[in-house]
């Protein structure tokens, strides 16, 4: 995506990433030579929304490699920069890989060797590389990249695994990776006049952003405030949004093929004789493929996916039709075409038309994937259990359902998420109704799947019953569910998941209206603390007021991931016409209710004698 798409917005998202680029490209040129780049494999891509590999070439970038315990390629290079996340795992690879080419003698030049930690480095590391051998050889730096433009109103920390360091390990960098985020954002877009919070990890951010704002005072921003309000969401007050299938468009993508960077890679084949376009020039370090797939990009900056993205996926193929429909119109106007003015009117608007055409094909064939998943899958199946528990009907009693999913050998991350969706419906479930689906688990899948169950119970996900019936009252409160759902034309942010409207995003739709002070009740249900509070803005700002056919701006923060539903709901918000508000997105990572409970799995290894 270009700086002007990614500025396209009320919020300068594409000034922040040329900000990024700068810090890259100034650590590579720094560098001495041609220089091979060497990836953590997690940051390829990353990284590549920031600074494309034609970009990267242009700085002395010859060739790049994922990093391997089985040692460097044989490259003739002046340099050899790692690019790396600060972990110790990261660290022993390199020491082996260098020591490895000191033994073979190298190519025969001198190489020198750079780590490039990304955000920034750690003692555990250099501690690992001193103790290796291996710290004098190296050169090391930081490249301070905590948000990752994904389009022009969603910003990525990329940080998979932020939930479970969170909840399960105890550990709090994500969090201050957060408030280091958000702090180089008001660099660029101006000081956040007003802070909401909700959770535990919420209230943490907050109070960090504030001790890192004393530490800077005197190098405040000086750009008009572009951001009117943050909210920040900690994803533990609200689990169950991330469970239900997502039905949009988007989230069906993600749940069934993975969105990764805003692109998705699917069959080759199913494209037939379509032209292979690749996803904005990502860099990809040299892999080999068994199956031939292609990449393809999934961002606003085409305007038929911007369209259909956040519809509910029963609605897609009408869209795509009237689409078909719209652009056969549009060549037939060839023939009607009579002057030499209007025959060269017509061949300035062929290039975009082809354009369309090619998208309606792109799309259409992903959406026939799409379907033909939801079948071999049996998708069905498991949308009348979801909405059959949260229909609040027999929730708190052992599904048969569940068991005979289960006998079917289906997946057993999908059964786990049923079974969480049923014990945060319940506020937990009986002690009964837990020790059966326990058993069913370790039964139907295997006992090496116990600290998998007690992983989800410290989560939250599965827990005994506490007594009280707090999703009840949510749901009545804040009509979390719709029993008459309008797909093809929807009114509420239901429709995302045909029945049920995220709790998150109900939040911050009741922020705007009634307030939060109104639903005081509310909030004290949900764990952890609730905040809201103003940063004062420089004086000489203070009276740049914001005009008032502008739409407030409003950056809402997730901590520990968020889903695409999430986002179209979001999304669905900023486009109502009776709404004075647009909506930008900031999260640790973009997640599925699957990919989520795989984090939290760990299999019982047996003993080595």
């Amino acid at each position: 995506m270009s700086r002007a798409h990614l500025n396209s917005g009320r919020a300068k998202i594409g000034d922040f990433r040329e900000m990024s680029r700068a810090n890259i490209l100034s650590i590579l040129d720094s560098i001495h030579g041609n220089k091979v780049l060497v990836w953590d494999e997690c940051l390829t891509g990353p990284v590549g929304l920031v600074a494309e590999y034609s970009v990267l070439k242009e700085h002395g970038v010859s060739r790049m490699f994922s990093m391997s315990a089985t040692g460097l390629p044989s490259v003739r290079v002046d340099s050899i920069v790692y690019i790396i996340r600060p972990n110790v795992e990261n660290c022993d690879i390199i020491a082996a890989n260098i020591r490895s080419e000191e033994r073979r003698g190298g190519s025969g030049l001198k190489m020198d060797y750079h780590i490039i930690f990304l955000p920034k480095k750690s003692l555990f590391c250099e501690k690992r590389l001193k103790e290796s051998g291996v710290y004098g050889s190296l050169t090391i730096y930081e490249l301070p990249i905590y948000l990752y433009p994904l389009d022009t109103d969603l910003l990525s920390m990329e940080l998979p695994d932020s939930f479970k360091e969170l909840t399960l390990e105890g550990d709090p960098t994500c969090i201050q990776y957060a408030a280091k985020a958000l702090m180089q954002l008001q660099m660029v877009c101006g000081i956040i006049p007003r802070i909401y919070g909700k959770g535990a990890a919420a209230d943490r951010l907050f109070r960090l952003m504030l001790r890192m704002k004393q530490e800077m005072v005197g190098f405040e921003s000086n750009i008009k405030p572009q951001i009117d309000s943050l909210v920040l969401i900690d994803r533990s007050i609200d689990l169950l949004s991330t469970l239900p299938t997502q039905l949009t468009y988007e989230g069906l993508i993600d749940e069934l093929f993975g969105i990764s960077q805003a692109s998705v890679k699917v069959p080759a084949d199913r494209f037939g004789g379509q032209q292979q376009q690749q996803a904005g020039d990502v860099p990809q370090p040299t892999a080999p493929s068994s199956t031939e797939m292609r990449q393809v990009p999934l961002n606003s900056s085409e305007e038929l996916y911007q369209d259909i993205r956040w519809l509910n996926f029963n609605a897609v193929g009408p869209s795509l039709s009237r689409k078909a429909r719209s652009i056969s119109a549009q060549f037939q106007e060839r023939h009607e075409a009579k002057t030499v003015r209007e025959m060269k009117e017509f061949v300035e608007k062929l290039p975009s038309m082809q354009a369309a055409k090619q998208s309606l094909g792109t799309h259409t064939t992903i959406a026939e994937m799409v379907k033909d998943k939801i079948t071999a899958e049996g998708l069905m199946d498991t949308l009348e259990v979801e909405q059959e528990i949260l229909s609040y009907v027999n929730s708190d009693r052992y599904l048969d359902s569940v068991e005979d999913l289960a006998c079917k050998d289906y997946p057993l991350t999908k059964l786990l998420r049923i079974i969480s969706m049923q014990s945060l419906v319940s506020s937990g479930l009986k002690p009964k109704v837990l020790d059966m689906y326990k058993k069913l688990v370790l039964q139907a899948y295997g006992y090496e799947h116990l600290l998998t169950l007690q992983n989800l119970e410290k989560a939250g996900f599965i827990t005994p019953h506490n007594g009280q019936k707090t999703f009840g009252t949510l749901r009545k409160r804040l009509n979390l569910i719709s029993d008459i759902v309008d797909e093809q034309n929807p009114t509420d942010i239901a429709y995302v998941h045909s029945v049920y409207a995220p709790l998150s995003v109900r939040l911050v739709q009741q922020l705007e209206k009634p307030g939060w002070r109104n639903i005081r009740d509310i909030l004290d249900i949900l764990p952890g603390t609730s905040f809201e509070d103003t940063q004062q803005i420089p004086t000489h700002l203070k009276n740049i007021s914001r005009p008032d056919d502008q739409p407030k701006v409003v950056l809402v923060m997730f901590v520990g991931g968020c889903t695409m539903a999430e986002i179209a709901a979001l999304r669905f918000l900023s486009q109502q016409e009776d709404k004075n508000v647009e909506y930008l997105i900031g999260t640790t990572s973009i997640i599925t209710g699957s990919n989520l409970l795989q984090s939290l799995q760990t299999d019982l290894q047996p003993p080595v004698f």
